[in-house]
């Protein structure tokens, strides 16, 4: 009986400088812990929201399916003057800053309309109206994209390099 309790106290001995060490270090651990955690949490996250847009997207039809016939019937401006509108809002959307709040969501709001019914002339999904904030945001530079690859010269869709229209 006193060999085991004299190995225990050998045994406790040698492991103190751990136990204090791993005490005194502790909240250090703790902290790696939680950002592993929280960037895991964050990557997690990403990856969610990314999967649902994707289902979102895949589940709209194909723009072969469109019928073409209903977009000569479509009472509005044309995609000439929808064009012209989009450069004109999305130059005033981009280049003004000491305007007040009201003014430029009020040529946010008519740049997000005319991108709306541009996309319905072309037969691009949209979903404008079912996101917010920077989501939104993120939408509408893919639908500019998408109206660029469509012919229409966008300010907002350019890289800052100026494009020659043919």
């Amino acid at each position: 009986m006193h060999g085991v309790a004299l190995v225990l106290a050998l045994l406790g001995m040698a492991c103190l400088p751990a136990v204090v060490a791993a005490v005194l270090c502790a909240d250090e651990l703790i902290d790696r812990f939680a950002c592993a955690w929280g960037d895991w949490r964050d990557r997690w996250r990403r990856r969610r929201t990314i999967a649902r847009l994707n289902r979102a997207l895949a589940l709209d039809p194909p723009a072969a399916a469109v019928d073409l016939t209903e977009f000569d019937r479509l009472a509005g401006p044309s995609i000439e003057q929808l064009a012209a509108d989009l450069r004109r809002l999305g130059g005033q959307r981009l280049g003004v800053v000491s305007r007040s709040a009201v003014w430029q969501s009020a040529v946010r709001e008519a740049y997000d309309d005319r991108l709306r019914r541009a996309c319905r002339c072309l037969g691009i999904a949209e979903h404008l109206t079912d996101l917010d904030g920077v989501d939104r945001d993120i939408e509408r530079v893919r639908i500019e994209g998408q109206l660029q690859a469509a012919g229409l010269s966008l300010p907002a869709a350019t890289t800052g390099r100026r494009h020659r229209q043919r």
